[in-house]
């Protein structure tokens, strides 16, 4: 059979049997039109991630517990004490330790390397905020913060103050109101949520600070966010366990030696002897986006 065979038999097969050809065409139509889309919707989500953290700066890094490591399989280490590569002892009585606040506290006061330290963590989540007779729905979260906390994270504020340290030693009931929330509850007028009373998860706070729009995605709802102070947020029952430490050095030059610096700041700290492995974590805001997007 010739080349010119094998078209006649086809389009006669295909002329013979219209409806079923025209379904074969549509499905494989959409097959291809909806691969598109997700291909699209991945692309668009990997670029906000981006942005995300770019706005945090390749210049930061956080300071983290560390978790009880499990096997493949979901066995927990059953040795006392294991070696890293580095020949370092690792306890696992000693991971899954939560950083209190005492610790980042004099982790704050005693880090010297040129750099802006933030102590925060994550308060409630999944809150309704109300005001009068407008409400949010329940997806907002409440981080506690201090003064440092916005320059960390990469907000900056459109009106109003930041937290100061009376704010923060308190643990009074005031806050800084995400674009989101702000525009549910204060629609275009945005601005004139300062100095409002709003309820945060029914429990009134007075509004200091509007933050800028930061953008959000899937994984992240930048601008559905309370920012109160950590001694606030920590009233919560169901805030977390443990304090987190941002630190965003001047000189992105100077990462490594800022991360030594604050690796030794640490360690002392929990007093950990030289040949033991760190009960901590430390992540730089690019490693971050690697976990999400790869």
């Amino acid at each position: 059979m010739t080349l010119i065979d094998s078209f006649q038999t086809a389009f006669n097969t295909v002329r013979s049997n219209k409806l079923r050809t025209g379904i074969t065409v549509a499905i494989i139509a959409f097959g291809i039109m909806a691969l598109m889309g997700i291909i699209t919707a991945i692309q668009a989500m990997e670029h906000s991630l981006k942005e995300s953290f770019s706005m945090m700066g390749n210049n930061a890094f956080s300071i983290r517990y560390k978790e009880l490591s499990i096997r493949m399989g979901g066995r927990r280490n059953s040795d006392s004490e294991l070696r890293d590569k580095r020949k370092k002892v690792v306890r696992t009585s000693n991971l899954n330790k939560f950083i209190e606040k005492e610790e980042a506290e004099y982790f704050k006061k005693n880090y010297t390397f040129p750099a802006i330290v933030s102590i925060y963590k994550r308060g409630a989540s999944a809150v309704e905020c109300s005001y009068e007779n407008k409400k949010t729905n329940p997806v907002t979260t409440v981080f506690g913060g201090d003064e440092n906390y916005l320059a960390v994270n990469g907000y900056t504020i459109v009106e109003g103050r930041n937290l100061n340290s009376i704010d923060v030693n308190s643990g009074r009931n005031v806050c800084l109101i995400g674009s989101n929330t702000a525009k549910v509850l204060f629609g275009e007028n945005q601005e004139k949520s300062i100095d409002k009373i709003i309820r945060v998860g029914g429990l009134p706070y007075r509004v200091i600070g509007l933050l800028k729009e930061k953008g959000s995605s899937g994984f992240l709802r930048q601008d559905d966010i309370i920012v109160t102070s950590y001694n606030n947020a920590s009233k919560a029952a169901s805030a977390s366990p443990t304090y987190l430490i941002g630190v965003m050095v001047n000189n992105v030059n100077q990462m490594d030696f800022a991360i030594d610096e604050a690796t030794a700041v640490f360690r002392g700290i929990r007093k950990l002897h030289p040949t033991d492995d760190e009960n901590f974590a430390i992540e730089k805001s690019d490693k971050l986006a690697e976990m999400f997007i790869g």
